[in-house]
């Protein structure tokens, strides 16, 4: 399933507007037009950069959050300037709602060339919206764009993520 033709009007230096379409996309057969599955995972990939995971683990990611099994799913949305593909969030669902959140963000991309024009918040309160319950994420510590964003939009950091990783 997509749910299209919504529009996100953005502030730009208080002056100017833009507009945003955006999909939200709920199954592998949502991707219409000259967007495939495989195009959003590439776009994500490559507008991730440092802060990307890889490929295979991008696309397992939006394979879950299409999946139908209890306690999984999700969305990804895809944010358009024109018939420019600008940003994409990836939302996987936990599955534990009560002690965990229900929702993941495992993803949120700009285009490299459309950053800091305000369209990271616009999508991401799009997706947000989307969501019916709590959300968590995980941000390095040193990608401060992205830490600045979240509080911006209200997220808060409630804990302190740790990995033990078996070799």
């Amino acid at each position: 399933m997509t749910k299209r033709n919504h529009f996100i009007y953005i502030n730009l230096k208080k002056k100017e507007y833009q507009v945003l379409s955006y999909e939200i996309i709920t199954d592998p057969d949502g991707f219409k037009g000259s967007l495939s599955k495989d195009g959003y995972i590439d776009f994500l990939f490559e507008h991730l950069e440092e802060y990307g995971d890889k490929r295979e683990d991008i696309a397992r990611a939006v394979g879950y959050a299409f999946s139908k099994e209890r306690g999984k799913g999700g969305f990804v949305l895809a944010a358009w300037e024109n018939s420019s593909l600008v940003g994409g969030v990836v939302i996987n669902d936990s599955g534990m709602s009560g002690y965990i959140p229900d929702h993941i963000l495992v993803y949120i991309v700009v285009h490299k060339e459309f950053r800091g024009r305000g369209f990271g918040a616009e999508i991401l309160k799009k997706a947000i919206e989307e969501c019916k319950g709590n959300i968590a994420l995980h941000v390095e510590y040193d990608n401060k764009p992205a830490i600045n964003l979240y509080k911006k939009v209200g997220f808060k950091s409630k804990y302190a993520e740790m990995r033990y990783e078996k070799e």
